[in-house]
């Protein structure tokens, strides 16, 4: 019987005394191996979960040395942090008293698991002689211009009298105290300036040997936009004082939608907000601020939140259509990301669409949605031209049930709705009843709703020839089902179907004609790219051509945005790594010299943080 407990004792204190697993910083004729895992948080004791994180990592190791390398496999404690300091507040001991006592306890443990770990080389980071080197990271990063002191906001929990991340705020409240909700504070806080390096950051993901989704989950984080800096101008008649700023910058990527914007929102915390809301505004404008500070980011971007906000009596002026349009304040507009200040385009963007919605504010369509055919059949040509020509989508609904009638095509392997040309002087709607009545029999037919126009370039299979059409969507309701025979020719072309609108989804193959039955579904908003209407001289334009042409047109400054934020570095609080700056009454911030590293964390009595972001 194999007794794991006596015998493995027995082995883990031979191969300790032995130094087995001591490792030379280089050996003859053997590559390195440097083997990293996670070092453990040391909170008391180790648990199943640490066990499957070093468990498997520590095969990994062993295997590497069996292939004869010369393997570093490193342990430590990541020491500092919040958890101990609040630990050590309940128990009325000192944070590193808690630590270290934890530290000798998981020690044990983990050498209980005979990991093939160098003990000789353990790292605690709340040594000096270990921050002494993150101090001297700081420094390095700070005279390069990384490393930066400012005022922001910031998630705050009042109870920790700390900075929380997005993560740790759960539906408004602190992870850790789930009675405490979390407020947005403006504290002065030490940041790294990621930023710089944001392209880096996504060309670099290309070499790497990591799943596309994940890869892809890093470039949304990094969320990085190309568009344009757009002035509103505010009639001087919006401000107190009329030297102040005349204008409101926003950042957009969405320059060809300009003449569709019919308001524009601020963040609460926009400097301009207090200056131009009118006087009988005020109030209600300061209660709504002072609300939106006690929500965190992560709510205020939910998609699923009910849209807030209100009018702050001001004006803004449409730099394209010299339209004024209403200034509202919107908790839904952050002031981290762009300008802090949004042009709203309620019939092209969703967020837009529900507000406007709301508070019954102009909706104006200035795309028409464009599609290109690039896959098999119905492929763009090259080299072939364009026939061009309105049609019509129609979308006919049975007399009794809830189904649409579709057509499956015989000799191509289409799914559409009712499709077809409209002839010189016909309207849109009798070209559909022409079509209808051609290939379906079908006679008595209402016309229902006109969705608009959707464009769509592809090669028509059947008459051999590039089709860009502009097809005008149209919902008709039979009013019985009677029909007259058709001709064998159209028999012959397609199969007549009834489906229900899920069954269309699957079965309908043009980008045109699903477009087509999100309308049906009720998807009015369209956020895609196309065809500028009600755009005055921009008109039929293309969307990427309009951007440009538009950005030019008002001067505007193009630009890059990221959604990526400089990293908070400080916590305001006591159990960390203390930051190697002194400040001066006379010389301002001043650089602890790094012969003079490391700067010990002060063994203080009272530690406990307070009011204000202090410790």
């Amino acid at each position: 019987m194999y007794e794991a407990k006596k015998i493995e004792q027995k082995w883990r204190k031979i191969w300790e005394k032995s130094g087995i697993y001591k490792v030379k910083d280089k050996v003859k004729s053997k590559k390195n191996f440097y083997h990293l895992v996670m070092f453990p948080y040391p909170s008391g004791d180790i648990h199943m979960g640490h066990w499957y994180n070093f468990a498997p990592a520590d095969v990994f190791a062993r295997l590497k040395k069996m292939q004869g390398f010369n393997v570093l496999s490193p342990i430590g404690f990541d020491a500092f942090g919040l958890p101990a300091e609040n630990a050590a507040i309940k128990r009325k001991i000192h944070p590193k008293t808690w630590t270290y006592k934890n530290i000798a306890n998981m020690r044990k443990q983990l050498k209980s698991m005979g990991n093939i770990y160098d003990w000789s080389r353990e790292v605690i980071t709340a040594d000096p002689d270990y921050y002494k080197w993150t101090q001297w990271m700081f420094l390095k990063m700070f005279k390069a211009g990384l490393a930066y002191k400012k005022r922001a906001l910031a998630n705050w929990c009042p109870k920790d009298q700390t900075i929380l991340a997005n993560e740790q705020v759960v539906n408004g409240y602190c992870d850790r105290h789930p009675d405490t909700l979390v407020i947005q504070k403006e504290i002065e806080q030490w940041l790294f300036k990621i930023t710089d390096y944001a392209d880096d950051l996504i060309d670099d993901l290309e070499n790497l040997d990591w799943p596309e989704h994940t890869k892809l989950m890093q470039k949304n984080w990094i969320g990085k936009s190309k568009g344009a800096i757009v002035k509103f101008n505010l009639p001087k008649s919006d401000f107190k004082n009329p030297r102040s700023r005349t204008s409101i910058e926003v950042f957009t990527t969405r320059p060809d939608t300009l003449f569709g914007a019919t308001y524009v929102v601020l963040s609460p915390e926009h400097p301009l907000v207090e200056q131009i809301t009118a006087k009988e505004q005020k109030e209600k404008v300061r209660h709504y601020v002072a609300n939106a500070h006690l929500k965190t980011e992560l709510e205020r971007m939910s998609l699923e939140k009910e849209k807030t906000g209100v009018f702050t009596g001001a004006f803004a002026v449409n730099p394209v259509s010299n339209e004024k349009i209403p200034i509202w304040v919107s908790d839904y507009v952050l002031m981290s990301y762009g300008t802090g200040a949004i042009m709203a385009v309620p019939a092209h963007d969703e967020r837009d669409f529900e507000f406007a919605k709301k508070f019954n504010l102009p909706i104006r369509t200035v795309i028409e949605p464009l599609y290109f055919q690039t896959t098999e059949p119905g492929k763009i040509k090259e080299g072939v031209p364009f026939d061009e020509r309105n049609a019509i989508i129609a979308i006919v609904k049975h007399w009794k049930e809830e189904k649409y009638m579709a057509l499956k095509w015989k000799k191509v392997a289409w799914g559409t709705f009712i499709t077809g040309g409209i002839e010189a002087g016909q309207t849109a709607e009798e070209a559909a009843k022409m079509e209808i009545r051609e290939e379906t029999g079908f006679l008595h037919l209402k016309l229902i709703s006109d969705f608009g126009l959707i464009h769509g370039k592809f090669y028509h299979v059947p008459k051999k020839v590039n089709r860009f059409a502009h097809a005008h969507t149209l919902l008709f309701h039979l009013e019985n089902g009677k029909r007259e025979a058709i001709s064998d020719a159209e028999t012959d072309i397609h199969e007549i179907l009834w489906l229900t609108e899920s069954e269309l989804k699957n079965f309908l193959t043009p980008d045109t004609h699903q477009r087509a039955l999100e309308m049906l579904e009720g998807k009015a908003v369209f956020t895609g790219t196309g065809l500028l209407v009600n755009s005055g001289k921009f008109n039929g334009m293309e969307s990427e051509a309009a951007k440009k042409e538009i950005t030019e047109f008002i001067e505007g400054k193009v630009k890059t945005q990221y959604r990526l934020r400089d990293w908070i570095i400080s916590r305001q609080r006591y159990w960390g790594a203390p930051i190697p700056i002194i400040y001066c009454k006379k010389c301002g911030v001043v650089t602890v010299p790094e012969e003079k590293l490391p700067v010990k964390l002060p063994p203080l009595k009272n530690f406990k943080p307070v009011a204000g972001g202090k410790s």
